[in-house]
C-alpha cells in the first residue's frame, strides 16, 4: 500500500510527472517488481540446483536458495504472493512464477530417475515441498522472535517430503 507513483519517483530521484512515461499507475510498478522478483527467485533456485551434479544435493541447494531468497528479501517475497492483482488477472492465469516451481519438479524427477527418491507423483510431492518452504519463509518473517533453529530444517523437510532414500 505504501507504493505510489510519487513515492517511487522520490526514491529514484526523479520528478513525479516523469515517472508516468515509464509506468501508467501503481499496479504497473508492482507488476514490474513482481516480474523482476520472480526472475531473481527462479535464477537463484536454478543456479543452486545447477551447481550440483548429484540431484539430491541439487534439490537441497535449490530449496535452501528458495528459503534464503525469502528470508533475505522479505518485502519482495511478500509482494510475490500477497499483492492484489489488477481486475481481470487471477493468480491462476499468472504463470510467471512457475519457473522456479518447475525447477523443483524437474529436480525431484531427477532424484526419482537416479533411484534416490521413492516419489510416485513428483508434482504432488513438489507442491508439498513448496508449501513447506513457503510456510517456513512466512513464519520466520511473521514471528522473528520465535527461537527458530537454523535453516538446516529445510533439509529435514525436503528429505521427508521428497521421499528421499539413503
Amino acid at each position: 500500500q505504501a507504493v505510489t507513483l510519487r513515492s517511487v519517483a522520490r526514491e529514484v530521484g526523479i520528478s513525479a510527472p516523469s515517472i508516468y512515461g515509464h509506468f501508467s499507475d501503481r499496479d504497473a510498478i508492482v507488476e514490474a517488481v513482481v516480474s523482476e522478483s520472480l526472475e531473481q527467485l527462479h535464477l537463484a533456485v536454478a543456479d543452486a540446483v545447477a551447481a550440483h551434479a548429484d540431484p539430491v544435493e541439487g534439490l537441497y541447494a535449490g530449496c535452501s536458495a528458495y528459503v534464503e531468497f525469502g528470508i533475505s528479501e522479505p518485502a519482495r517475497y511478500r509482494v510475490l504472493f500477497g499483492w492484489s492483482r489488477p481486475k481481470g488477472q487471477s493468480p491462476q492465469s499468472d504463470t510467471r512464477g512457475l519457473a522456479a516451481f518447475n525447477t523443483l519438479v524437474t529436480n525431484l524427477e531427477s532424484c526419482v530417475d537416479a533411484g534416490k527418491s521413492t516419489s510416485t507423483d513428483t508434482f504432488v510431492d513438489a507442491v508439498s515441498i513448496w508449501t513447506s518452504l513457503h510456510g517456513q519463509v512466512m513464519l520466520r518473517a511473521d514471528l522473528p522472535e520465535f527461537p527458530w533453529p537454523s535453516t538446516d530444517t529445510v533439509s529435514e523437510m525436503v528429505r521427508s517430503l521428497a521421499r528421499l532414500v539413503n
